[in-house]
């Protein structure tokens, strides 16, 4: 084996540590475990000796999926251009004005996501006002 390829023995070894770890976390318990037994009553939830007075997931409006497209939207925009910020000196000197064209590309992208959030609503945080 080359000596490239010795150093990554210690990783592969840790992977399968790590998946023989998680079979056997996965198999070990139905091959040991007593076998459950389903029924109505055991299945349904407990809430203090009553019956349960709700769902146990509530619905979530669309604007909640709508906030959080943005949030990402945005949180990404943000992750992405500080990066490329704190390194833009040495890049523009080594690849030019390559680098503004990939950034262009990049917002340009992420502003088509803006539009769509803001054509579906998104950015509306509270309801209109009639006139």
């Amino acid at each position: 084996m080359s000596d490239q390829l010795q150093q990554y023995v210690p990783v592969a070894i840790l992977i399968l540590v790590a998946l023989g770890f998680a079979v056997t976390n996965l198999i070990l318990p139905s091959v040991i475990g007593k076998k459950r037994i389903h029924t109505p009553t055991k299945d349904s939830a407990y809430e203090c000796g009553l019956p349960a007075m709700q769902e146990g997931q509530p619905r979530f409006s669309v604007k909640f999926y709508m906030i959080a497209m943005l949030f990402i939207v945005f949180d990404i925009e943000v992750v992405f251009m500080l990066g490329w910020g704190a390194v833009f000196r040495d890049l523009f000197k080594e690849m030019g004005w390559t680098i503004i064209g990939g950034a262009a590309v990049f917002l340009l992208i992420l502003e088509v996501g803006h539009i769509y959030l803001w054509k579906k609503g998104a950015l509306d945080w509270a309801p209109r006002k009639k006139s």
